[in-house]
């Protein structure tokens, strides 16, 4: 959840980790902090609040000429968002800080051990256990690198950690436990970071740490160890690709909305190399060494449930491949049962979502093949899945996901189309009109959202003062329904439930009245006769209702909301950013912060 940036190089340090604590600031806000030795003292800045809070701190030190630092945004695990709690935490003795993102699960054990050998503690986290920790460590072991090592080995949970000390003051040591932790290799400076944009300025070239690995680094050195054991890690160097174009808002208000917009680029790049045009067909180099699956079980949490939920549709349908999905957090505690010849597909936007890769390792265990759906080049998932297919979405600033989600609905029709034609299963007629569809998908989504948008901001403002809504939709666009729902209250926090549309009668239609109003998918498909007749069961409940609905698709409610219609089930990319629109213009009206919601990170590191 937490954001970590270390430096170690020839520039002034502090300035280079506020600078990438503002590009991670994404994934924490409840306070944040910095770290730095000047003239061989451990000094450490805090403040509870947005990173705004930790610059006025900062004002007010004097000027630090430190060239070794490191920094920290926090998203609250373990005690209240408070300074207090708030990261770097020095060990007692004040000869280490560290900061970490992730949880300690025996921090309540350890700190009974610390606390018996007179140690005293002035937080309620798990990392100033840590801390203390390694500083006991300190006193048995021959270097701050011995100390480190024998504290993590210790440590049982997930972690990613880095640390400074007075006694190496150009030096930083980092460490990670299934959680996100990069080294940046510059040309005489050095970084390690939480993601990649923290340090996408200075350079490209990263080194993914694996779980269980240490680095030291310095100005102009870095050497990766086995926590286990401190034996040296060959690691190769990867070149990244991004540019910080793509990680700035480009002129729009939000990044939520830039991202909304880039979704026709994202359709793009989505197929690019992955449909041969001339013949009409799905090519998937990533997944031809693996056999269609007998059975697919999809595990995924929030918005990539979602879209998971949408594409067994599809797989179902074109490629006739059963299909179950998982919420990860359900999947990993339950008595699973698995066949050798079923698949396991995890999706997560980050690669790093922890519910669902406790998933894919519970499938590995019971010898099951697992792919990967994700974004992040590097990550977690993208190691240790058996294949990894890239969704090419872009880095995602704002917290509530949307072009991910477009992303991941568009790799889960070209594995449909994909697994399909493997089979046999797939009409030709259906695969025709399917890519054609997709080809057309990019430049009638440039063209649609600008009007989205106009008639989005003229619903929000008319339902602003609602306390509570529905959204219902059938088949599917039952999902899309969960996620216009799921993105309503994350960001606008108006409460809001998704439904299969004839579930209405089974309770929850109790609740309508003419203060809650139902947000329906009423698009041209084979359901929505059926659809309408549940929007009829609202309105003689005295229900206002707002239809998404496609032209010349006769349906008379409070608010009809006309776009355009795309063929079949890809008539769904079309609905999505409407319903993310409605969301966004909803939240922006209100002042909410939109691409910072409370009590939410971007990246769900820990359970």
């Amino acid at each position: 959840m937490c954001g970590i940036i270390g430096y170690a190089g020839h520039r002034p340090a502090v300035p280079v980790v506020i600078e990438g604590l503002r590009r991670l600031e994404y994934r924490g806000y409840d306070s944040a902090g910095v770290a730095f030795v000047q003239n061989r003292e451990l000094n450490t800045v805090r403040a509870e609040g947005k990173l705004a809070a930790l610059e006025e701190r900062l004002a007010g030190c004097p000027n630090t000429v430190a060239t070794t630092g490191m920094g920290h945004t926090r998203w609250a695990t373990h005690g209240v968002p408070a300074e207090r709690n708030a990261h770097p935490h020095k060990s007692n003795d004040g000869s280490l800080a560290i900061v970490h993102n992730g949880i300690i699960e025996n921090y309540q054990e350890l700190k009974n051990d610390l606390l018996a050998k007179g140690y005293v503690f002035h937080s309620e986290t798990d990392t100033e256990v840590l801390a203390n920790l390694i500083a006991e460590g300190r006193k048995h072991t021959a270097t701050t690198l011995d100390a480190f090592a024998w504290a993590l080995r210790q440590a049982h949970g997930a972690y990613a950690v880095a640390l400074t000390t007075p006694e190496e003051p150009d030096v930083l040591y980092a460490a990670r436990l299934s959680a996100p932790l990069i080294l940046g290799v510059g040309t005489g400076e050095n970084f390690v970071a939480s993601d990649i944009p923290a340090f996408l300025p200075y350079t490209r070239d990263v080194v993914f740490l694996e779980d269980g690995e240490l680095v030291r680094l310095d100005a102009h050195s870095w050497k990766v160890m086995r926590i286990a054991d401190l034996s040296a890690v060959d690691k190769p160097v990867h070149h990244i690709q991004w540019d910080m174009q793509a990680a700035q808002k480009g002129g729009y208000k939000h990044f939520m909305l830039k991202e909304i917009f880039e979704q026709p680029k994202v359709v793009t790049d989505c197929l690019a190399g992955r449909v041969d045009w001339a013949r009409e067909e799905v090519t998937l180099p990533e997944l031809a060494a693996l056999p269609v699956p007998k059975r697919l079980h999809i595990v995924a949490c929030g918005t990539s449930l979602h879209a998971g939920m949408w594409g067994k549709h599809l797989l179902e349908s074109w490629a006739k491949v059963p299909v179950s999905v998982e919420i990860a957090s359900e999947f990993r505690y339950r008595d699973i049962l698995l066949d050798p010849e079923d698949m396991v597909l995890v999706i997560s936007q980050s690669g790093e979502t922890a519910d669902t890769l406790a998933g894919l390792r519970i499938a590995r265990e019971k010898g099951v093949k697992v792919a990967g759906l994700c974004n992040v080049v590097g990550s977690s998932i993208a190691r240790e899945a058996d294949a990894v297919i890239y969704t090419q979405a872009g880095p995602e600033i704002s917290v509530a996901s949307t072009k991910a989600m477009c992303s991941q609905m568009v790799l889960l029709t070209l594995l449909a189309l994909y697994w399909g034609r493997r089979k046999a299963t797939l009409a030709d007629d259906v695969r025709h009109e399917a890519l054609s569809a997709l080809r057309k998908l990019p430049g009638q989504l440039e063209s649609a959202l600008p009007g989205m948008r106009d008639e989005a901001q003229q619903l929000a403002r008319t339902y602003s003062k609602a306390r509570s809504f529905f959204y219902l939709g059938r088949g599917h666009c039952f999902p899309l329904a969960l996620e216009g729902a799921l993105k309503l209250k994350e960001i606008s926090y108006i409460h809001a439930e998704g439904y299969a549309s004839g579930e209405m009668k089974h309770g929850p239609i109790a609740l309508i009245d003419p203060e809650f109003p139902t947000f329906a998918l009423a698009l041209a498909d084979d359901l929505f006769p059926k659809v309408k007749s549940n929007i009829e069961e609202v309105q003689a409940r005295r229900g206002k209702v707002i239809a998404l609905t496609n032209p010349g698709v006769e349906v008379r409610v409070d608010n009809p909301w006309v776009v355009p219609a795309a063929w079949g089930p890809l008539a769904a990319f079309v609905a999505l950013p409407a319903l993310q629109l409605f969301s966004y213009e909803a939240a922006d009206y209100l002042g909410k912060d939109v691409d910072q919601p409370r009590n939410l990170a971007k990246s769900v590191t820990v359970e």
